[in-house]
């Protein structure tokens, strides 16, 4: 049975890593797009060299031409700016709105019938795009938000209690950005509310720096921002799909009535399987919880508005 073929548009840190870790998992077999000509050959051809060091078959490759994406099962789109120290998601809308524009008509273009996981910011507004340009039916195109801003959520409650990460469920919801929405109340340690081990000052704590994560990545490297855990989560996205293990993730999905949201796509959890998103599921929320997630959805709305496709 051929591998499924997958495309990585954006041959920067985060496609590297994507690349890097699909290939040496084989998942699929890869190729790297990116405008910049030889990078995404050279990155390619860099780890298809060390492959036979991690067993692996899968084949990669790079192109600077849509084409090379023909008939890709899966894209995964990390194209556009980084952030830098002091700049927000949003101060990426304009630059990354041109860039996006014409990612969305390559793909559909080359890769028509391809499931798509976008990663570029500010997210909601970049997602929201790619499916207005493709016309692509909404379960086959999801933004990866809410896996990064869990597993930041679950690495501080881990390190915090000295426990296993494997053990921590945390849950993450609303806009990826300053106004996101952790839900403490659904947070558990091995099936334990989180509330049962920390005091409401750490958990305070906890949720401040789990919405500052990625500015505090960014402050430190100074040169870009977080690539690592953003690739890993997409790949735990793409595993679900590809693998049709029907993962209960927070996504940033179109809803069209969930939530009492219309025609924006927002971070909530749903099941991601072979039908790529398979169905939203709606959690209770209190009136506190409600009130953070409104406000978190004004604030992607506004994002929107300035959007003209």
């Amino acid at each position: 049975m051929a591998r499924p073929k997958i495309a990585l548009i954006g041959g920067g840190n985060i496609g590297g890593v994507l690349a890097e870790q699909i290939a040496y998992r084989e998942l699929g077999d890869v190729v790297i797009f990116d405008v910049v000509e030889g990078l995404p050959q050279g990155k390619a051809l860099d780890m298809a060299e060390g492959a036979p060091l991690v067993g692996s078959d899968a084949k990669l490759s790079g192109t600077n031409d849509y084409s090379g994406s023909a008939d890709a099962n899966l894209v995964i789109i990390t194209a556009g700016l980084a952030r830098k120290p002091g700049m927000s998601r949003d101060d990426l809308l304009d630059t990354n709105l041109k860039i996006m524009k014409s990612v969305a008509e390559g793909v559909r273009e080359h890769a028509p019938d391809a499931y798509v996981i976008v990663i570029s910011n500010p997210l909601d507004a970049m997602v929201y795009t790619f499916k207005k340009v493709s016309g692509f039916p909404k379960n086959r195109v999801v933004g990866m938000a809410g896996v990064l801003d869990s597993t930041r959520f679950r690495s501080f409650v881990a390190w915090e209690l000295g426990v296993s990460v494997r053990d921590v469920s945390a849950l993450v919801l609303g806009g990826h950005g300053d106004t996101m929405v952790p839900l403490v109340r659904y947070c558990t340690v091995a099936g334990v509310p989180v509330t049962q081990f920390l005091s409401q000052e750490k958990i305070d704590e906890i949720v401040a720096r789990t919405k500052g994560a990625g500015g505090e990545v960014v402050a430190l490297l100074k040169t870009g921002s977080a690539f690592v855990s953003p690739a890993l989560a997409a790949i735990e996205m793409a595993e679900s799909i590809l693998l049709d293990k029907k993962r209960v993730l927070a996504c940033a999905c179109l809803c069209e009535g969930e939530y009492g949201v219309d025609g924006l796509y927002v971070g909530v959890p749903c099941v991601l399987g072979a039908g790529g998103v398979e169905r939203i599921i709606e959690v209770e929320l209190n009136a506190d919880e409600r009130a953070l997630f409104d406000a978190s959805l004004e604030h992607v709305r506004t994002l929107v508005k300035q959007i003209e496709v």
